[in-house]
């Protein structure tokens, strides 16, 4: 049975394949023009014309940010095209809107631009006569208002965004065990290499600097479960508990 099929198939390829060859050169370079200026035509229509227009702006991720803001900041003229919208220019402009750490925006043909917002979300605070300064797990400010409950004050000669300590101060937290995160209360930073964490239980880990995060975060959660009110990691090879 197989014989004949084998066969049968070199049959039609053969005759496949001589159809092919009798078509003629001219013919093929005409289609291929008409195929051209056809896709050419349709490019253009679509470029200039309200064929592919933006009609609709879906947008999500905000939580803190109001779609108005966004909305503000995309300025997506009237009727342009969805080929000539540059996704990557309205991306930076609605990520200038400082509670917004990334956007993405995305085309969805024919006629709708989908905007994804991430938020930023404080991993630290501190005070000052101005309200509370809130900063993210980028150490970047981005707003003057109430903290939220459960994020950490830093307490730091001169805190700020541009201040080595603060920075410092976020780094540690970054390096925190979950466990231990939702424990910490206030983060005291005097020197970039001299931060400790003051528990809401009234304990105190005594941290040090970033440096040896990992062995740091691999000790502090057992040394935790010992009977004692300070915790020392600052070096992680020789831990004490007083």
């Amino acid at each position: 049975m197989r014989a004949p099929f084998a066969g049968r198939v070199a049959e039609r390829g053969a005759e496949l394949l001589a159809r092919l060859r009798s078509v003629r050169p001219g013919r093929v370079r005409l289609w291929s023009l008409l195929g051209a200026a056809v896709l050419t035509v349709v490019v253009l229509l679509a470029w200039f014309t309200p064929a592919l227009s933006v009609r609709t702006v879906q947008i999500s991720g905000t939580v803190k940010v109001t779609e108005a803001q966004v909305e503000e900041q995309l300025r997506i003229p009237s009727g342009l095209s969805m080929l000539r919208l540059d996704t990557n220019e309205v991306a930076r402009r609605v990520a200038d809107i400082p509670k917004v750490r990334s956007a993405r925006v995305q085309r969805v043909f024919p006629s709708t631009v989908r905007v994804t917002v991430e938020e930023r979300e404080a991993v630290l605070y501190f005070d000052s006569p101005q309200g509370a300064h809130l900063l993210d797990a980028d150490g970047v400010e981005f707003a003057v208002e109430q903290a939220p409950i459960g994020v950490p004050k830093l307490l730091a000669e001169r805190p700020s965004a541009a201040d080595p300590v603060t920075q410092a101060a976020v780094a540690v937290l970054n390096a925190l065990p979950p466990a231990l995160t939702i424990q910490v209360g206030e983060v005291a930073a005097r020197s970039i290499s001299d931060i400790s964490l003051s528990l809401k239980d009234g304990r105190e880990v005594l941290w040090g600097g970033a440096a040896d995060a990992e062995r740091k975060a691999q000790v502090v959660l057992p040394l935790l479960t010992r009977e004692g009110t300070v915790f020392d990691v600052s070096s992680p090879n020789l831990v004490t508990v007083k």
